[in-house]
């Protein structure tokens, strides 16, 4: 069994976001696996189906991104998935709009929902997605930057952006991050028109 979560903040003014990445990417797979995301359980909206006989939660916790790990482990827990079979997905400052990098396990880097999900299942060594939400202004900071929303011209590679991160989850899934990571780490979607 596998989780995939994403990550984000759950409030309506939230959507659209740098920092709710996560939640779109997750979105786009619920979509595209016809897994909807329904069911309230561990401070979250979480979806059951399967993919090619292994059995999938989407997970979209709902703890507000400083708190996701909470969701995640007690959805791991209840379980019983190993944090190896958890697959997050998240926004990340420092790649530009439209590009992914795919990782088997690593530090949070200053991501506070990562730091969360870190700390609630007592490892790093779980694989991720990471979707690039583009960097800071010199003139912006970090909240107003994560909680900001795209500007116009981003908006359409972002969306490409979160169906390849949704594909990347599933191919870590299916392959394993390794072959995720050949496949996804260097794609630049804001170069695919």
């Amino acid at each position: 069994m596998y989780i995939i979560a994403g990550l984000g903040n759950p409030e309506i003014k939230y959507d659209g976001t740098r920092h709710n990445a996560g939640f779109a990417a997750l979105q786009c797979l619920s979509e595209e696996l016809s897994i909807p995301l329904t069911e309230r359980k561990f401070n979250g909206v979480l979806g059951r189906g399967e993919i090619r006989g292994e059995k999938l939660i989407l997970l979209k916790p709902l703890t507000y991104m400083n708190r996701s790990g909470e969701s995640i482990r007690d959805a791991a827990s209840f379980y019983k998935v190993d944090p190896q079979h958890v697959i997050v997905l998240y926004d990340d400052i420092n790649f530009d709009c439209g590009r992914l990098r795919v990782r088997e396990k690593g530090s949070a880097g200053g991501h506070n929902g990562i730091k969360s999900i870190i700390a609630c299942l007592g490892t790093e060594e779980f694989p991720r997605v990471r979707i690039g939400v583009g960097g800071l202004s010199e003139r912006e900071d970090m909240i107003s930057h994560v909680l900001g929303k795209f500007a116009p011209k981003d908006r359409e590679v972002m969306e490409r952006a979160y169906g390849a991160a949704a594909e990347a989850a599933v191919c870590v899934m299916e392959h394993g991050a390794a072959e995720a990571m050949n496949r996804y780490n260097g794609l630049d979607l804001a170069a695919e028109k």
